[in-house]
């Protein structure tokens, strides 16, 4: 069993959902369809993959002041993942995450893990809380 102990950034409800470990870091912007959530960017190893209603483990986001704005729509749409891991804070990204807890939506928790651990949950469900625990059998 896998247990790691992450750095809450914004919180949320705890919950499960299948992992999905980018196995690169990926744009926001033009990296992912806000209407479905699926990776769009054809040059990206995990193309055509769906974040949506995932744990998504990203090894790192590709800047772009947009990201926000990208994950709000994803929130939005029901389409956001059902917890984000990553490893490092990202202050752009993680504003999405905080104005649509603002706007009342059923946000997702975001926590912060390193990389190196993000593997072991591949291919696994795995559960998460708002003590930061995420675990997998």
């Amino acid at each position: 069993m896998a247990l790691e102990i992450g750095d809450v950034l914004v919180g949320g409800m705890d919950g499960a959902a299948d992992a999905l470990v980018l196995s690169r870091p990926i744009s926001f912007w033009g990296g992912i369809d806000p209407a479905s959530g699926t990776v769009i960017d054809p040059r990206h190893p995990d193309h055509r993959a769906s974040i949506a209603g995932k744990v998504l483990f990203l090894p790192g986001t590709i800047g772009s002041s947009s990201a926000s704005a990208v994950l709000m729509e994803l929130v939005h749409a029901g389409k956001a993942p059902a917890a984000i891991v990553l490893h490092e804070p990202d202050a752009i990204l993680l504003v999405g995450l905080i104005c649509a807890r603002e706007m009342a939506w059923n946000t997702p928790p975001a926590f912060k893990l390193n990389r190196e651990r993000h593997g072991q949950f591949a291919g696994h469900r795995v559960s998460f809380d708002s003590g930061g625990r995420i675990t997998s059998p």
